[in-house]
């Protein structure tokens, strides 16, 4: 079977737009890989108590994307494409990256300060994961 999509009413964002992300992530983070074939429509439609078209919808965005492809008769599949998680995984990176420079800016912080805060909290990040493998 798949794993199980979580669509939230109270998101604010469109449902196909919600399983587009969950699809991207399940790429991103290796769950489904190049060649891996996708559920059908009406399967994830059934399982996401969503309609058909909703489905329908996040498949056609993800296809013109290029992470999916569809062939007529027999599904939909992941993309066989070189390194298509780690380009997802940066794609993510920089949306969050991207908000966070926007906001600090809003805040009257500037490239430099915000240069000095990300490498701060890598630091930080590091020490605590090398303190949890010497435990």
């Amino acid at each position: 079977m798949f794993p199980e999509f979580i669509l939230s009413q109270t998101d604010g964002r469109p449902m196909y737009l919600q399983i587009i992300e969950q699809i991207k992530r399940l790429v991103a983070i290796g769950d489904w890989p190049k060649g891996y074939k996708l559920p059908s429509i009406r399967e994830l439609a059934a399982s996401t108590k969503v309609s058909v078209i909703t489905v329908k919808r996040a498949y056609q965005e993800l296809e013109r994307e290029g992470i999916i492809i569809t062939q007529q008769g027999k599904g939909s599949f992941i993309a066989e494409i070189d390194n298509l998680s780690l380009k997802l995984k940066h794609q993510e990176m920089k949306k969050y990256l991207v908000q966070a420079i926007s906001l600090a800016h809003s805040l009257g912080l500037g490239t430099d300060e915000i240069k000095q805060k990300l490498d701060q909290l890598a630091a930080n990040n590091i020490n605590k994961q090398s303190e949890k493998t010497h435990d």
